[in-house]
Parts: C-alpha cells; structure tokens; sequence
C-alpha cells in the first residue's frame, strides 16, 4: 500500500495522459480510440480503431508505432519525453480494452492507474524473453 501511496503522490496520472492523447491522436483516432476523430474523415486511408489493433500488439510494438510512426500517422518520438511516450502506451493500451473484460488489467489497478512515471516493465514486466531485453 504504502508503494501506491508514494507513486500517488507526486502523479498526475490519468488527467496528464488524456490530455496528451487529445493533443496528439484524438484528432485522427477519436476520443474512444475507434478511428472515428474529427479529421478522420478527411484522411486518404482509414485510421486504426484501437479495440481492434492495438489489443494484440506488445508494449514494444505500440511504442515503436509512437516513436516512429506508421502509415500517414507522424513520428512522435522527437517531440516526446520517455514518460509521455509511456503515456500514450498506456493510454490507447487503456482505450483498447474499453468494453472487454478487463480481468488482467484490474490484477494491476493501483499501480496503472497511479503510474505517473514508472516504466512499463517494473510493472508488468518484459513484454518480450529476457534475452531481447538486454541493453544496447
């Protein structure tokens, strides 16, 4: 508990990453992630609905989607800090399982919810074997 608390207390956790999603991706991807923002309908291709894309990507792979773009979706890597490009991870992960069953997610609600900071790894662990994950 007293983790929590301490992670709690300097975060501004959920408000910090809504607004950079409504900076940077409701525009295209909407504001429930269905591909359905208010210049979606203007793009020459159809934008990824997060329910159906995002759910059976890795951590890793959502990242580099950020980081380097995909498609017409711009690179965000130059203009992000690391925590705000986890934040953008943990957000559309967040708006992929909206009406799922959320069974997994709930096993690390407080620490989720209350990130702020702390790397995707120290929570859930690699998304990928060990091995891949040794520094470069």
């Amino acid at each position: 508990m007293s983790v929590v608390i301490f992670l709690a207390a300097g975060c501004v956790g959920s408000d910090r990453m809504e607004n950079l999603y409504a900076q940077r991706c409701l525009g295209c991807h909407g504001p429930s992630g269905s591909g359905d923002g208010p210049i979606a309908a203007a793009l020459p291709v159809n934008v990824p609905n997060f329910l159906e894309t995002v759910r059976n990507k890795s951590v890793t792979q959502i990242r580099k989607i950020i980081m380097e773009g995909k498609g017409i979706m711009p690179a965000y890597g130059p203009a992000l800090s690391k925590p705000e490009v986890q934040d953008m991870v943990l957000f559309t992960r967040i708006l992929s399982q909206r009406g799922r069953n959320v069974e997994w997610w709930e096993r690390f609600d407080p620490l989720v919810w209350a990130h702020c900071n702390v790397p995707w790894e120290m929570v859930l662990g690699y998304d990928q074997p060990p091995e891949e994950n040794k520094p470069r």
